[in-house]
């Protein structure tokens, strides 16, 4: 099971840390993401990291947010920096195991995911 934390209220230029924890996700190949949907949008790839520490970001993100993992805490991060507006949604931490070399930005390839936290990001 997956759980983030760490949503909320922010204004344009501020940052928040979101927290997944991944506890029975560890001991086991990989990767892990983040993905964010705004309301009537599909699900979105904000960033991911495969077993072996290779990240990846869209465009829209890359610069300003970073994803991480401590294994020892199983917990995975998402520090977003600079935020704007348009960042505002619901983010999800999602997990599948690893297939290739690339971490997917496809969600609907990721079959465990938690319940999201919201984050709104006022101009």
């Amino acid at each position: 099971q997956l759980v983030e934390s760490g949503g909320g209220s922010v204004q344009a230029g501020g940052s928040l840390r979101l927290s997944c924890d991944t506890t029975g996700f560890t001991r086991s190949k990989y990767c892990m993401g983040w993905f964010r949907r705004s309301p009537g949008k599909e699900h979105e790839a904000v960033a991911t990291i495969h077993s072996d520490g290779n990240t990846r970001y869209p465009d829209s993100v890359k610069g300003r947010f970073t994803i991480s993992r401590d294994n020892a805490k199983n917990t995975l991060y998402l520090q977003m920096n600079s935020l704007k507006p348009e960042d505002t949604a619901m983010y999800y931490c999602a997990a599948r195991p690893v297939s290739g070399d690339v971490c997917t930005f496809t969600f609907r390839w990721y079959a465990y995911f938690g319940q999201g936290t919201q984050v709104t990001v006022s101009s």
